[in-house]
């Protein structure tokens, strides 16, 4: 299965839940996209005690789950990106949606 989520909000425990998600699917063998749009492209600022949303991001990073940041939503926030929000481009965006067998959006 082709798995793409996107991610629009920085509520940690609900990051954290999709992230997880992420990482179950890929540990059944499916493709995951993760496409950060809004608020979502801060994700790597997200600090939580409970939710560590960064060790979370970064094993999904590990296990071959792919990254994508909204580009405007980057420079919106005088952002270069990272490797958990590379830059990315409404076309990543449009493909992650129109090429995923199942999309999730938080």
């Amino acid at each position: 299965m082709k798995l793409g989520i996107v991610i629009a909000q920085t509520d940690p425990e609900t990051v954290f839940n999709a992230l997880r998600l992420a990482l179950y699917s890929l540990e059944q063998g499916d493709e995951v996209r993760v496409f950060l749009s809004g608020r979502g492209v801060e994700i790597d600022r997200i600090e939580d005690p409970k939710f560590n949303v960064k060790v979370h991001a970064q094993k999904v990073l590990d296990a071959g789950g792919q990254f994508y940041a909204c580009g405007a939503c980057l420079e919106l926030r005088n952002s270069e990106g990272s490797e958990v929000c590379p830059l990315s481009t409404l076309k990543d965006h449009y493909e992650i949606v129109r090429d995923s067998d199942k999309l999730i959006t938080v």
